[in-house]
């Protein structure tokens, strides 16, 4: 594809702290590379705010391969922009066109308080983590790899559920806010395999009790989530999940 250059407008959501009030502010941007990544265009932006002696704007970034799940933001009303299964960072400006209007805006949920413009605050998924998502394991030296037999559908089904990097768009897709394929990535990718099975019966309640905690709604079965999710996580693993939380109910029952 050829290289290309545009002008472009931004319409960014700036707010200065969790308490104040935001707003949309435009900019311009010109000579942009169509080869530029989105978050290397904010990047510009930000250096001509500075170089201003403007307050630049705050956004969420650190591996920049679609690894971290930091970069989470809404572009054009879509969690991490127009392109299909890709995170913010790995988003190119060749998705736009010269002239165009782009809205950016930070995740939207009483989960996911602002911090500041686009940063929210997603340590509710650390804390639904806490509260299930581990394993017990012998201390002293490093098992060996082939010591638990894993069947190869069942090892499969857990790295893809694994894959999960937590970046809250499946979240910010859901019009309750619901936090479902989250915590059934993470349940599942455990459940699935031996080393997941002494904390099998209360991992599930545990998780969703502390999802509840949090407020984050309950699951709408939209697929919303499946659909902007940066790793294509499948919904199959909420039905594993609630499998999941109604045998711990009858375990605990009998």
């Amino acid at each position: 594809m050829d290289h290309y250059s545009m002008n472009l407008t931004l319409e960014v959501w700036r707010q200065q702290n969790g308490g104040a009030r935001g707003g949309f502010v435009t900019y311009k941007v010109e000579d942009i590379s169509s080869e530029m990544s989105f978050l290397e265009m904010m990047d510009v932006l930000n250096e001509r705010l500075i170089h201003e002696g403007q307050d630049p704007i705050a956004f969420d970034h650190d591996c920049r391969e679609g690894i971290c799940g930091m970069c989470s933001m809404y572009i054009n009303g879509r969690p991490h922009g127009p392109w299909h299964a890709n995170t913010v960072c790995q988003l190119h400006m060749r998705a736009y066109k010269n002239g165009d209007t782009i809205i950016v805006e930070p995740w939207r949920a009483n989960a996911f308080p602002v911090i500041k413009d686009l940063v929210v605050d997603r340590s509710a998924f650390d804390r639904i983590m806490q509260a299930g998502g581990y394993i017990s394991v012998n201390t002293g030296n490093a098992v060996d790899a082939n010591s638990l037999p894993v069947e190869k559908n069942l090892a499969d089904a857990s790295f893809a559920a694994a894959a999960c990097i937590g970046c809250g768009a499946c979240v910010a897709a859901c019009k309750n806010s619901s936090a479902m394929l989250f915590v059934s990535a993470k349940v599942s990718h455990l459940a699935l395999l031996p080393q997941g099975n002494p904390e099998r019966k209360p991992r599930a309640h545990a998780m969703i009790a502390q999802m509840d905690k949090e407020g984050f709604g309950s699951c709408t079965n939209t697929q919303a989530c499946e659909s902007v999710c940066p790793k294509e996580i499948s919904m199959t693993n909420i039905a594993k999940l609630n499998s999941e939380y109604i045998r711990a109910g009858l375990s605990e029952k009998s």
